[in-house]
Parts: C-alpha cells; sequence; structure tokens
C-alpha cells in the first residue's frame, strides 16, 4: 500500500466506526459483542483510549512517556462525542504530513508510522463489525477495505496468533465470501448471534469457575441435570440448587479445565461439544467428553442438560 492508501484506509475505518457508535441506542450499552468479554460500552472505550493514543504516538512519544492519561473510562456521559472527537483526532494526526514516514515506539517495538497506521486500520475495521452485530447494524464491510485488510494481515497473522492477540481460526464452509474469511483469520464467525454469543460467555466462565458470571446468566428456575451418577445424573431446579451443585463440582475437582469443541445454536437451543479435564490428587490428569444441551430463554440459559460419553 501507498502512503496515501494507508491514510485514507485509516481515516474511513475510524470514521465508520465512529459513525457506528452515535447509532447505538440508549439501551444497547451494555450489550454482549463478538469480541470475547467485552460489552458494546468497553468495546467503544477500547476503540477511543486506541485514538487518544494515537496522536502522541505518532509525534514521537513513548508508551512511558504517555503513561496511563488513557486508562479507565474515556465515554464518560455522552459515548457517542467522546467517539466522534477521538477519531477526528486520531484521523488528524494519522494524515500530517509525514506522520507515517516517522517511528512510532510501540510496547512491542519501533514500527514505521505507516505499519502502525495499518494495525489501527485492521483493529478498527474487524471492530467496526463486533459493534455493527452487537447493536443489530447493517454488518456489511465495504469491499475494498476488507480486500486491502487482507493483503495487510497476510505477512502479520501468525504474530498476532503467536502473542495471543487474536483466536484461532474460525472453521468455515466452502461458500463463505471475503468477509467472512477475513474475519475467521481474526477469530470471529460471521453467523456470530447474542443467542450464540451467550452460550461462548457461558461456557467461558464455568471455564474459569465463576459462580457469579453463571449466575447472570441463568434464568431463576434454571435447571441443571449432572452427569454423574451414571446412567442418569442428578437434576437441580432453580439457581440457589445449581449453584450450589456447580461450587461443589469446582471446589472437588483441581484445575478444572473446560474446552468447548464445537457449539451449534438453533433458535433456543444451544448444543456444546466439550472437553472436560482436571488433576487428580496425586498428579496425574483425568479428562471426559461430553455434549450439553441447552435451552436459552430471555437472553439467559434456562435449561443445561449435561451428557458425558462413557
Amino acid at each position: 500500500m501507498t502512503v496515501h492508501d494507508v491514510v485514507d484506509l485509516h481515516r474511513r475505518s475510524v470514521e465508520r466506526f465512529a459513525e457506528l457508535a452515535h447509532r447505538v441506542g440508549a439501551d444497547q450499552w451494555a450489550l454482549a459483542t463478538p469480541c470475547s468479554g467485552w460489552d458494546v460500552r468497553q468495546l467503544v472505550n477500547h476503540l477511543v483510549s486506541e485514538e487518544r493514543w494515537t496522536a502522541p504516538l505518532m509525534s514521537g512519544a513513548t508508551v512511558a512517556e504517555v503513561g496511563d492519561r488513557f486508562e479507565g473510562d474515556l465515554l464518560g456521559p455522552d459515548p457517542a462525542a467522546a467517539a466522534a472527537a477521538a477519531s477526528k483526532e486520531a484521523a488528524d494526526a494519522v494524515s500530517e504530513p509525514g506522520a507515517v514516514d516517522r517511528t512510532v515506539h510501540l510496547s512491542f517495538g519501533d514500527f514505521p508510522g505507516a505499519e502502525y497506521a495499518s494495525q489501527l486500520f485492521a483493529d478498527h475495521l474487524v471492530h467496526t463489525w463486533d459493534l455493527a452485530k452487537a447493536i443489530g447494524a447493517d454488518d456489511r464491510l465495504e469491499s475494498d477495505l476488507v480486500s486491502a485488510c487482507a493483503t495487510w494481515y497476510d505477512a502479520v497473522e501468525d504474530m498476532y496468533r503467536q502473542y495471543g492477540a487474536v483466536g484461532p481460526r474460525v472453521p468455515l464452509p466452502r461458500d463463505a465470501g471475503d468477509q467472512a474469511r477475513l474475519l475467521a483469520r481474526f477469530g470471529r464467525d460471521a453467523a456470530w448471534t447474542h443467542e450464540l454469543g451467550l452460550v461462548q460467555r457461558f461456557g467461558e466462565a464455568f471455564s474459569r469457575r465463576d459462580v457469579d458470571a453463571l449466575m447472570t446468566m441463568t434464568t431463576e428456575d434454571v435447571v441443571f441435570e449432572s452427569t454423574n451418577p451414571a446412567p442418569d445424573g442428578v437434576r437441580f431446579e432453580g439457581r440457589v440448587s445449581a449453584r450450589a451443585a456447580w461450587e461443589r463440582l469446582f471446589a472437588e475437582t483441581g484445575d478444572l479445565r473446560f474446552e468447548a469443541e464445537e457449539t451449534v445454536v438453533l433458535g433456543d437451543r444451544g448444543v456444546v461439544r466439550w472437553c472436560f479435564s482436571w488433576s487428580e490428587p496425586d498428579g496425574s490428569d483425568g479428562h471426559v467428553r461430553g455434549v450439553d444441551v441447552l435451552r436459552l430463554s430471555g437472553g439467559k440459559v434456562a435449561e443445561k442438560l449435561s451428557y458425558v460419553k462413557g
């Protein structure tokens, strides 16, 4: 890409994100997004922080010199206005004559300004899709932006994944388009829905033994059917009963690890194929594979029926 291309791609991506942030409804800031662990407000705040960092870094400041001035909540009472101001500041900093020719001091090394601007362009493009999916807006990305991002990403994808900046590639159908293929390379499922996001977050909370988080994602009358004792397991009804069962499981199982190997959501039903592993008191490892059949209701898990192989 030429210098002009980089500047133009960056400006278009930050402006598009700011436009979308302006469309977030008052009741949508707490909605989940495809970016695991972030709701809409956290996602927008992340990009605003990134944009606030752009001007000082483009002018030659080091990470240490910037310090912690852009930590915490940067959105205030008017998130859309904060996003608009930050995007303009960032776009102006990148388009300043000579800016992309300078050396930028990032936390992981020194890079040409053009490379830093390309990183920002890619981050804004993918997070624009995240935000659009979260609030139910048009999630189609402009084809030339998708193509430019894919070409740039060819050289850095392995490094991004090695350092944990993106998740594993998502499997794709044979007829997937260019946008879906790019998103998959960034660890995104183009078919993401709020229901799929709920099931994924539920599994993540289970893996980290976060009972409080599990409770926020279940209905008051949630039903949990365990896998043990065989062959029928035990049925627990209501949050209090389910909580006690999960707390007991976590307390009795050392170094618990829950890995979702495949997740499918159809309407109000979710199916998760999983591997559940743990450490025995003697230091050996154990594991089982199984399936959860979930019923979803009102944006929460109403039923978790667990089945194990063996």
